[in-house]
């Protein structure tokens, strides 16, 4: 029996297509922050790349940061869905569900927050890994489990208050463990996790709300209510958000959790870990036998 696919991609498309149109100044700042710290991070790398993917960026801001960093000598703009009306024509558009990719054929793939709504991420990376050149890097930054966990709170609780039943509103995101067990089974080299967090302040609820919809981040959930929330539910939520999550000066917090990846295409050149019995001294030989006695 098929699993239901957990996010609805033709909607995901259409918020996305409705954010690119309406291009409300200052809502690509969570994008803006992944973008350079993905840029800073392949600074770090001591490798030159001959040719890069920027997959499923908009705005551009990831494909700069990559050109900037002066570690990649070409760099490709793979739009996600559609293309962006406010820049030059991307080199492709694509969904990053399913890659147009050949084999063994780049050298450096980089993703800014669109990975943890694909339906089967190990598929994705699958591909990613695939996609990549041996030796060659991929760079990508997803939403971890503990972004907008005030805001799921407050609507769930609102609801449960008010209507006696709740549905789930707000996405559920990877853990940061899970993500790199994930780099594991999809084949990467030297996969490593790491996680962030940035605390965005609001004036109340509906200011959250407002970017959540200009950055098209909205529920895309296949099994979201249709229904929609009503005002008094919003109001109320926004007076326990009030109450449970603002700071001494009224102003309430939104957490957006970022999950760093990274991961090499296997190469014979790459680290590998001794085979067990391999090694030259015995743990036993290594330790202080005084330093190991209890303390009376």
């Amino acid at each position: 029996m098929a699993q239901m696919d957990l996010f609805d991609r033709n909607l995901f498309a259409q918020r996305r297509q409705r954010a690119l149109a309406a291009r409300t100044q200052g809502a690509d700042f969570l994008l803006a922050a992944v973008a350079e710290e993905l840029g800073d991070r392949l600074l770090a790398v001591k490798r030159q790349f001959d040719l890069a993917v920027d997959l499923g960026g908009h705005t551009g801001r990831l494909a700069a940061a990559l050109a900037a960093s002066g570690r990649v000598d070409h760099v490709l703009r793979a739009d996600l869905f559609t293309a962006d009306p406010g820049l030059p024509a991307p080199d492709l558009v694509c969904d990053d569900a399913l890659l147009p990719l050949k084999d063994a054929s780049v050298g450096l793939i980089a993703s800014a927050l669109s990975l943890q709504l694909v339906n089967d991420l190990p598929g994705a990376l699958i591909q990613i890994r695939r996609a990549l050149s041996p030796d060659g890097l991929f760079l990508g930054a997803v939403l971890g489990g503990e972004t907008l966990s005030e805001l799921r709170d407050c609507l769930m609780r609102a609801e449960l208050e008010l209507t006696g039943g709740a549905g789930p509103r707000v996405a559920p995101f990877a853990d940061t463990r899970d993500l790199g067990a994930l780099l594991q089974r999809a084949g990467f080299a030297l996969p490593v996790t790491d996680t962030d967090k940035l605390t965005v302040r609001y004036d109340n609820l509906f200011g959250l709300m407002r970017d959540l919809r200009a950055m098209g981040g909205t529920s895309i959930l296949t099994e979201r209510s249709r229904k929609p929330l009503s005002r008094a539910v919003f109001l109320k939520a926004a007076e326990l958000y009030a109450a449970d999550h603002a700071d001494a000066d009224g102003r309430i917090r939104a957490t957006f959790q970022v999950v760093y990846l990274s991961g090499w295409a296997p190469h014979e050149s790459q680290q590998k870990p001794l085979k067990p019995g391999s090694a030259k001294m015995r743990l036993a030989d290594a330790l202080d036998p005084m330093r190991m006695e209890p303390e009376s």
